[in-house]
Protein backbone atom coordinates (compact mmCIF):
# COMPACT_ATOMS: atom_id res chain seq x y z
CA UNK A 1 0.00 0.00 0.00
CA UNK A 2 1.34 3.45 -0.73
CA UNK A 3 2.37 6.10 1.70
CA UNK A 4 -0.14 9.40 2.04
CA UNK A 5 3.25 11.29 2.99
CA UNK A 6 6.75 11.09 2.00
CA UNK A 7 9.52 11.37 4.78
CA UNK A 8 11.84 13.08 2.07
CA UNK A 9 9.44 15.91 0.88
CA UNK A 10 6.79 16.24 -1.75
CA UNK A 11 7.70 15.46 -5.48
CA UNK A 12 6.86 18.80 -6.54
CA UNK A 13 10.49 19.83 -4.87
CA UNK A 14 11.66 17.63 -7.51
CA UNK A 15 10.63 19.65 -10.80
CA UNK A 16 10.43 23.77 -9.55
CA UNK A 17 8.13 25.19 -11.76
CA UNK A 18 9.73 29.12 -11.69
CA UNK A 19 12.68 27.40 -14.08
CA UNK A 20 13.65 30.04 -16.92
CA UNK A 21 13.54 28.94 -20.42
CA UNK A 22 16.07 27.36 -22.32
CA UNK A 23 17.87 30.34 -24.33
CA UNK A 24 16.47 30.03 -27.87
CA UNK A 25 19.69 29.49 -30.19
CA UNK A 26 19.39 30.74 -34.20
CA UNK A 27 19.80 28.89 -37.01
CA UNK A 28 23.30 29.53 -38.84
CA UNK A 29 21.95 28.93 -42.39
CA UNK A 30 18.53 31.15 -42.35
CA UNK A 31 18.38 32.90 -38.78
CA UNK A 32 15.03 31.34 -37.79
CA UNK A 33 15.14 30.65 -33.92
CA UNK A 34 15.65 26.74 -33.34
CA UNK A 35 12.84 24.29 -32.10
CA UNK A 36 12.74 21.47 -30.81
CA UNK A 37 15.36 19.59 -32.78
CA UNK A 38 18.97 21.28 -33.48
CA UNK A 39 21.72 19.66 -35.23
CA UNK A 40 24.94 20.73 -34.52
CA UNK A 41 26.74 20.28 -38.38
CA UNK A 42 30.08 21.30 -39.07
CA UNK A 43 30.49 23.86 -41.45
CA UNK A 44 33.82 21.93 -42.59
CA UNK A 45 33.23 18.32 -42.75
CA UNK A 46 34.77 16.38 -40.26
CA UNK A 47 36.17 14.47 -43.29
CA UNK A 48 38.07 17.48 -44.60
CA UNK A 49 39.38 18.38 -41.05
CA UNK A 50 36.56 20.58 -39.72
CA UNK A 51 35.98 20.63 -35.85
CA UNK A 52 33.72 23.45 -35.64
CA UNK A 53 29.67 22.98 -35.14
CA UNK A 54 27.16 25.45 -35.33
CA UNK A 55 23.42 24.62 -34.49
CA UNK A 56 20.83 24.14 -37.21
CA UNK A 57 17.26 23.10 -38.26
CA UNK A 58 17.16 19.32 -39.48
CA UNK A 59 15.75 21.31 -43.21
CA UNK A 60 18.59 23.60 -43.43
CA UNK A 61 21.10 21.07 -43.12
CA UNK A 62 19.77 18.79 -45.46
CA UNK A 63 19.32 21.62 -47.55
CA UNK A 64 23.28 22.01 -47.42
CA UNK A 65 23.73 18.03 -48.11
CA UNK A 66 21.95 18.45 -51.26
CA UNK A 67 23.52 21.30 -52.84
CA UNK A 68 27.04 21.14 -51.93
CA UNK A 69 29.82 17.92 -51.89
CA UNK A 70 32.17 17.92 -48.82
CA UNK A 71 35.05 20.18 -51.06
CA UNK A 72 32.56 22.93 -51.50
CA UNK A 73 31.81 22.96 -48.04
CA UNK A 74 35.05 22.66 -47.03
CA UNK A 75 36.07 25.71 -49.81
CA UNK A 76 33.33 27.77 -47.73
CA UNK A 77 33.66 27.18 -44.98
CA UNK A 78 32.46 29.94 -42.18
CA UNK A 79 31.22 31.99 -44.62
CA UNK A 80 27.22 31.91 -44.68
CA UNK A 81 27.25 34.72 -47.30
CA UNK A 82 28.91 32.33 -49.74
CA UNK A 83 26.51 29.44 -49.34
CA UNK A 84 23.40 32.39 -49.71
CA UNK A 85 24.66 32.77 -52.65
CA UNK A 86 23.94 29.68 -54.35
CA UNK A 87 20.64 29.88 -55.94
CA UNK A 88 19.16 27.07 -54.65
CA UNK A 89 19.86 27.93 -51.30
CA UNK A 90 18.92 31.61 -51.45
CA UNK A 91 16.12 30.42 -52.82
CA UNK A 92 15.27 27.60 -49.75
CA UNK A 93 16.13 30.42 -47.31
CA UNK A 94 13.47 32.79 -48.63
CA UNK A 95 10.82 30.57 -48.82
CA UNK A 96 11.51 28.85 -45.50
CA UNK A 97 11.73 32.35 -43.48
CA UNK A 98 8.20 32.59 -42.22
CA UNK A 99 7.96 28.77 -41.51
CA UNK A 100 7.59 27.36 -37.76
CA UNK A 101 10.99 26.91 -36.34
CA UNK A 102 9.56 23.00 -36.14
CA UNK A 103 8.77 22.57 -39.95
CA UNK A 104 9.76 19.75 -41.85
CA UNK A 105 9.36 18.96 -45.34
CA UNK A 106 11.34 16.64 -47.92
CA UNK A 107 14.36 17.88 -49.87
CA UNK A 108 15.67 17.84 -52.81
CA UNK A 109 18.30 14.96 -53.35
CA UNK A 110 21.52 16.10 -54.47
CA UNK A 111 22.15 16.99 -57.63
CA UNK A 112 25.13 15.53 -59.49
Amino acid sequence: MARKHSRHGSYESLYPQDEPPAAVVPCWLCGRPTGKSIVWHHPVPKSRGGRDVVPMHPICQQTLVANFTNSELQRHGMDVEGLLAHPGVRKFVDWVANKDPDFTATTAKKQR
